[in-house]
């Protein structure tokens, strides 16, 4: 018999943890480099920036491109008109629809927080029939500061219900921002070690990793049995 553990919310991040988007990510890009006859990237390069939101991905594609950095607008905003419901290419990790009903039955508050933008955020929950499962949606331009900073976290958090100074919450992620945003809010942080990060994973702060999301509820049963007894 499980043991139902709500209402311990738990946040996940979107790109790079439930939803593999490189692949439409990087043919956005490469639209945008194409259009201003810049040579392509690879799509290996594009995963490794992702992460930060728009704006970092742009900063690293001009850094890398040796592109003009007062033309950084101009970029992104060819890019958001391709971006903005690119989700041909953009798929599901495995397991992930029946993990998030398995917790969502359980009576855990669900949420995300990202740095996609919200609207873009929004349309992919949709396209794949996921949005009713979130309670709370904060994206990388819901609040002044992105991740790796602890507020985006928090606003989640805190929508779902947890007190953001004592919060008895789970962050489940995959990269070096989701890590140091979990660390900077106090919340326990599980890593899925498939998604976009470049480190080590033994020299990011996490309490567990995980490859397969059919091993996640468990997981988390046990991190909110700790939770519970603080």
């Amino acid at each position: 018999m499980n043991v139902c553990l709500a209402p311990c919310p738990i946040v996940f991040d979107l790109d790079g943890t439930l939803i593999d988007s490189a692949p439409d990510i990087h043919a956005c890009v490469n639209y945008v480099l194409e259009e201003h006859g810049t040579p392509h990237l690879t799509l290996e390069q594009v995963r490794a920036f992702i992460g930060g939101g728009v704006d970092v991905l742009w900063q690293k594609i001009i850094a890398a491109q040796e592109l003009q950095d007062d033309r950084k607008p101009e970029y992104m905003a060819a890019f958001m008109a391709c971006y903005h419901d690119a989700t041909q290419l953009t798929a599901l990790f495995p397991d992930v629809i029946p993990t998030l009903e398995t917790l969502a039955d359980r009576g855990h508050p669900l949420g995300i927080c990202t740095n996609k933008p919200l609207a873009v955020t929004q349309a992919v929950l949709s396209h794949f029939g996921i949005a009713h499962l979130f309670g709370s949606v904060i994206g990388g331009d819901s609040v002044p500061e992105r991740k790796p900073h602890p507020a985006p976290l928090r606003a989640a958090i805190q929508a779902l219900g947890a007190d953001p100074r004592n919060p008895k919450a789970i962050y489940v992620g995959d990269s070096e921002f989701d890590a140091a945003c979990a660390l900077a809010a106090s919340v326990p942080f599980l890593i899925y070690t498939k998604g976009y990060r470049q480190t080590p994973i033994e020299e990011l702060p996490h309490l567990a990793s995980f490859d397969d999301f059919a091993a996640l509820p468990a997981m988390i049963e046990t991190q909110a049995l700790a939770l519970s007894a603080h």
